[in-house]
C-alpha cells in the first residue's frame, strides 16, 4: 500500500481519528527547547533526546520508541516521519506532565548495521545506557518504562522483556535494565500474526527482513524477538490499539493472561493509527493516564 494511502486510511477510520494529525505535522510541531541530545554509543544513529522535567528529581522516566515500519526511510516521504522526531510532541507532553523522557534513535533494517541482531541491541543499549547518566539527570531508575508506537510498539514491549532472552540468543545482555512497565501504542506484540499485513501496511516484507525470515526458518529468533513468543515477563503492561493492530489485543491479552501477566488493554476500534502519540488528540488523555498508572505516579 501507498504510504500516503495508509496515512489516509489511518486518519479517516472516524470522527475521532480525523481529529489527529498525521506524521509530517507531528514532525514538523513547534515543541518548546530543553531537549538534549546524548549519544549512547558509536554509530551516527545512537543518540537519543532527553529532556527533564522542571520539578525536582528523582525523575520516572519512559524510554520513548518511534515506529516507522522498523525503517529510515517509506516512500517518498521525508525520513523525519519515521524518526524519533515526529515523536517530540509527545516525549514534551509526558515531560510537562513530570516524566523524564529519553527518546531514542537507532538503526532500521534498511541502514547498516540495522535488523537482526543490531536494531533489537540499539534498543537495549540506549535503555541500559540510562544508568550511565541517571545520577547526574537525576533519573530515578526504579520507576522506568518503556513507550512506543507502531514498530516501536513492538520494540518496547521487548525491552520489557529482555530477562526472557536464553543466552545462547544475538540479543542476550547480562544484566538488562529492568522495566517497571511498558505502554504498547498500536504495535504489534506479535511478529508472527503481523506477517500477513506486513506488506499491506509497510509495502514490504519488514518483518521477515527485521528477523531474516519467518517463524518457520527462524524460530529462535521470534522466541526472543516476538513479545507474545516472551511471556511471561511481568511488569505492568498496556495495550491500546486502533485500526491498525487492535485485532491483535484480545489475543495478546488472553495469553498474556494465560501466563501469568496483566495487561491492561483497549481496542479502539476506528481509532487512526496516529492518534495515540498526538497529546491534541482525544485519547491522549487515555494515554497519559495509562503512562502515570504504569509509573505508580498519582492520577
Amino acid at each position: 500500500m501507498n504510504l500516503r494511502i495508509l496515512i489516509a486510511v489511518a486518519l479517516a477510520g472516524s470522527s475521532l481519528a480525523a481529529q489527529t494529525r498525521g506524521p509530517v505535522e507531528l514532525a514538523n510541531a513547534p515543541v518548546p527547547p530543553g531537549a538534549r541530545k546524548i549519544v549512547y554509543g558509536t554509530d551516527p544513529m545512537h543518540f537519543g533526546e532527553l529532556r527533564l522535567p522542571t520539578t525536582t528529581g528523582p525523575h520516572p522516566v519512559a524510554i520513548v520508541v518511534h515506529g516507522g515500519c522498523w525503517l529510515s526511510t517509506l516512500g517518498t516521504y521525508e525520513p523525519r516521519i519515521v524518526s524519533f522526531e515526529h515523536l517530540r510532541p509527545m516525549a514534551n507532553a509526558l515531560t510537562e506532565a513530570g516524566i523524564a523522557t529519553w527518546n531514542i534513535e537507532y538503526r532500521r533494517i534498511d541502514q547498516p548495521g540495522g535488523g537482526w541482531p543490531g536494531t533489537f541491541q540499539d534498543i537495549g543499549a540506549a535503555a541500559d545506557f540510562l544508568r550511565t547518566i541517571a545520577a547526574r539527570e537525576q533519573l530515578d531508575l526504579k520507576r522506568v518504562i518503556a513507550i512506543g508506537h507502531s514498530a516501536g510498539g513492538h520494540l518496547a514491549m521487548w525491552l520489557a522483556a529482555r530477562s526472557k532472552i536464553p543466552v545462547a540468543s544475538d540479543l542476550y545482555a547480562r544484566n538488562p535494565l529492568p522495566l517497571a512497565g511498558v505502554v504498547n501504542l498500536d504495535g504489534p506484540a506479535d511478529l508472527g500474526a503481523a506477517l500477513s499485513v506486513e506488506k499491506q501496511i509497510c509495502g514490504n516484507p519488514v518483518i521477515t527482513q527485521l528477523m531474516g525470515g519467518t517463524p518457520a526458518t527462524r524460530a529462535d529468533r521470534y522466541r526472543a524477538g516476538s513479545p507474545v513468543e516472551m511471556l511471561p515477563y511481568g511488569g505492568q503492561q498496556v495495550f491500546l490499539a486502533g485500526a491498525m493492530f487492535g485485532s491483535q489485543v484480545e489475543p495478546y491479552a488472553e495469553a498474556a493472561k494465560k501466563a501469568g501477566d496483566n495487561v491492561a488493554s483497549t481496542q479502539f476500534a476506528k481509532a487512526g493509527h496516529f492518534l495515540f502519540i498526538d497529546p491534541q488528540s482525544e485519547i491522549w488523555p487515555e494515554v497519559l493516564k495509562s503512562v502515570r498508572r504504569t509509573l505508580s505516579m498519582p492520577q
